[in-house]
């Protein structure tokens, strides 16, 4: 084998290796970008349960502010009849 030929071989090598890393490193970086992004997804899942909850059990504050008006009403109007 020629000189320059191993000198070659021995940087396609190097080279390989180099790849093999980066490739490796990158799968690991992926494995924990989907793991993080899966855990957000169940995290805002969760998050939309609790809000869905929450808003199911408040008062509706609305609808008691016309029933308190409409109950004020009848007794001022009740009240100026004289009765």
């Amino acid at each position: 084998m020629h000189p320059e030929q191993a000198t070659r071989t021995a940087e396609l090598a190097e080279l390989r290796r180099s790849l093999d890393v980066g490739v490796v490193r990158i799968d690991g970086h992926l494995a924990l970008l989907t793991q993080r992004s899966d855990q957000s997804e169940r995290d805002l899942t969760e998050m939309a349960d609790r809000v869905r909850a929450l808003e199911h059990g408040r008062w509706p504050l609305p609808s008691l502010a016309a029933l308190t008006g409409v109950a004020a009403l009848a007794v001022t109007v009740w009240q100026a009849t004289g009765r």
